[in-house]
């Protein structure tokens, strides 16, 4: 993967960062301090399970209703 591609996928996985955070948060204060730490924000994300049965592809439809 050459560096064009990797940047463009580092930006649509922080994207999706934002997306996640605002469908669980709906703060601001919350949505810049993910914008800054995105991979971590993620990971947790993944890890305690916000993203499991569907979730993943659930959350991003629902923007585009």
């Amino acid at each position: 993967m050459d560096k064009k591609d990797s940047s463009i996928l580092y930006f649509i996985l922080g994207l999706y960062a934002l997306m996640v955070s605002w469908y669980y948060n709906h703060s601001l204060i919350i949505l810049l301090i993910t914008y800054i730490f995105w991979p971590i924000y993620l990971l947790y994300e993944l890890l305690i399970g916000h993203l499991a049965h569907g979730m993943w592809k659930t959350i991003p439809l629902s923007y585009f209703k």
